[in-house]
């Protein structure tokens, strides 16, 4: 029998190494499900068919995989609005850097351009989204398209998408099939030039900041020796936080509003400040000072904030050229300085209000992140809702050299804790699994608990309710504004796991916690810990200006008018340990 269109894509995705494929059978899809059926399953070396709820659910689960991994995820969606579904998680997989290829399937080719129905242009749609996207129109250009959607995913680190109308999907293969050779992702070597510039700027400095992303993956021992070297606190971004953090005496947190920790002041005070692999998008919070950057990607040099010295390379053969030529710094006092100041604010701002928490409710979020830090395995993965639970997760959650971190970051959409949670435990079965969620988030994509009780992954939901969306109201009440159309109606989200099947439990006593969370891990199949947290529990950043002070003090004077003075004393008294400081 010969072989279709479908089932040569379906081969070329097994040579790439592809094990599952996330998204919703039907319609114009169906002879790709269908030619995923008759590989057998990955447990006998074909292909997985992993049924989501929501195809949006479907585009997290690949890119967690895939920025997990390192390998080729796929997702896929049906003609019209199942492949719009999955705008959202690629657009959070592409601007994390994951290599995803999404097959989005199309009306019958001879209809395309007549209003058919559920007609829409995917390979336009896309081209925002990916790195390359592009339409199958016949049978022999199907596996080359295929070949190149791959190398571009793989190759430019984002996502890739084929469009496949599904009768040409059903013809009959009659081009060959390119062979996959595996590659290995090219090193950027930095100009020698450009390395004696940013040497010359060191040595000429009398005080060094570093400033580190994601970019410093794999080279974390060398930053840390450049530290030492040179008596530079190393501040980090929140994706950067995974490969810096740990083992490093010269840590001195992070910046941002979701950040904590001395590296504010740091990367403020000094007179030189590098930039190691970071496209940190917040320039209200990098400072006017003379700056380095090094990265690997030309177009992310100087275009966060102006940069003096602009090297283009990985990090870590720029730090193999760099180390020679630098000279020891024998003053530490500026180290020394942020090194007490950090370990200050740690222990009185970050730290402390995790101590004798443990008797006041409603449940203090920061406490609960704190024993769940402590509980958690040595080599979690945490994935983390977006808004205040990327606030504790960065500030209480340990990377270890470990463990992983990993929410949307860039992109910053709700509800990617549990998709990307799926994705993760799919990964790596054998390792703990961990979604932080907000209420929030959770009940956008509450369908996907569906999903992980159907596959019975032993995955575990920590729920942070506190039936608001309190990034949110934080960001109204900065703004002046007082909160409104952020709280809603309490749900028992124990509940409905429980009847999805899940070992679930809902915790409003702060004593029974740990308790909990230790139920859950130990749990062989789904869970979810649901805590019942303080909805005036807000975050500050670790700089407070003279303008977000303003902002927030005219809100509390316009809850007071509307609402009364009490609820304003009662968030007054929720955040004074949330205030830094000196």
């Amino acid at each position: 029998m010969a072989q279709e269109v479908a089932a040569q894509l379906i081969d070329q995705l097994r040579a790439a190494g592809v094990r599952r494929i996330y998204g919703i059978v039907g319609d114009s899809l169906n002879p790709i499900v269908d030619a995923v059926r008759q590989t057998g399953g990955a447990a006998k070396g074909g292909i997985d068919w992993i049924h989501v709820r929501h195809e949006e659910a479907a585009a997290f689960a690949a890119a967690a995989e895939a920025q997990l991994t390192g390998q080729l995820a796929v997702c896929a969606g049906s003609c019209g609005p199942g492949n719009l579904h999955l705008i959202n998680g690629l657009y959070d997989a592409n601007r994390s850097g994951a290599p995803v290829l999404a097959i989005a399937s199309h009306i019958p080719s001879k209809q395309i351009g007549t209003g058919y129905f559920q007609e829409t242009h995917p390979d336009r749609l896309f081209n925002e989204c990916s790195v390359y996207s592009e339409m199958v129109s016949t049978a022999e250009q199907a596996p080359r398209v295929t070949q190149s959607a791959i190398r571009h995913a793989l190759g430019r680190r984002g996502v890739a998408v084929v469009t496949l109308p599904g009768d040409i999907a059903s013809l009959e293969a009659v081009a060959p099939t390119p062979l996959c050779t595996p590659f290995l992702p090219a090193t950027v070597v930095p100009a020698a030039e450009s390395v004696r510039q940013l040497a010359d700027a060191i040595n000429d400095a009398g005080k060094v900041a570093i400033f580190a992303g994601a970019g410093v993956e794999g080279a974390h021992d060398q930053v840390v020796a450049l530290a030492e070297l040179i008596g530079a606190p190393i501040g980090h971004s929140l994706r950067g936080k995974d490969f810096i953090q740990y083992d490093n005496p010269y840590d001195i947190g992070m910046t941002g509003l979701l950040g904590y920790g001395a590296a504010a002041e740091g990367i403020e005070d000094a007179d030189l400040l590098i930039l190691l692999g970071t496209d940190f998008p917040y320039d209200q919070f990098l400072p006017d000072t003379r700056t380095a950057q090094v990265d690997r990607a030309p177009e992310h040099l100087g275009r966060r904030t102006d940069v003096d010295i602009a090297v283009h390379g990985d990090v870590l053969p720029t730090l193999a050229a760099l180390m020679p030529l630098l000279k020891r710094k024998k003053s530490r006092r500026f180290l020394d300085q942020m090194l007490k100041k950090h370990d200050k604010l740690m222990n009185k701002a970050v730290g402390a209000y995790t101590r004798r928490a443990d008797k006041i409710k409603p449940i203090h979020p920061e406490y609960a992140a704190s024993l769940l830090d402590q509980v958690a395995a040595e080599d979690a993965i945490f994935t983390a809702d977006t808004g205040m639970c990327n606030v504790w997760t960065a500030r209480y959650i340990t990377p270890r050299g470990t463990r992983r971190l990993i929410g949307s970051y860039l992109h910053g959409s709700m509800a990617n804790a549990l998709p990307h949670a799926i994705g993760a435990q799919l990964a790596y079965p054998e390792r703990q699994v961990i979604s932080v969620s907000g209420d929030g988030g959770l009940s956008m994509l509450l369908g996907e608990l569906v999903t992980a009780a159907a596959y019975r992954l032993p995955l575990n939901v920590v729920v942070f309710n506190n039936s608001t969306l309190g990034m949110v109201k934080l960001e109204m009440l900065v703004d002046g504004l007082p909160d409104f159309g952020v709280d809603v109606p309490d749900t028992n989200y124990a509940a409905i796991a429980q009847a999805m099947g899940f070992h679930a439990i809902r915790v409003s006593d702060p004593a029974g916690i740990e308790k909990a969370y230790r139920n859950a891990f130990a749990h062989p199949g789904p869970s979810l810990v649901e805590l019942i947290t303080d909805p005036k529990a807000l975050s500050l950043p670790p700089k407070i200006t003279g303008t977000q002070v303003f902002g927030f003090a005219t809100a509390m004077s316009k809850i007071v008018l509307n609402k009364g003075a009490g609820e304003a004393v009662s968030m007054a008294r929720s955040n004074l340990r949330n205030i830094p400081r000196s």
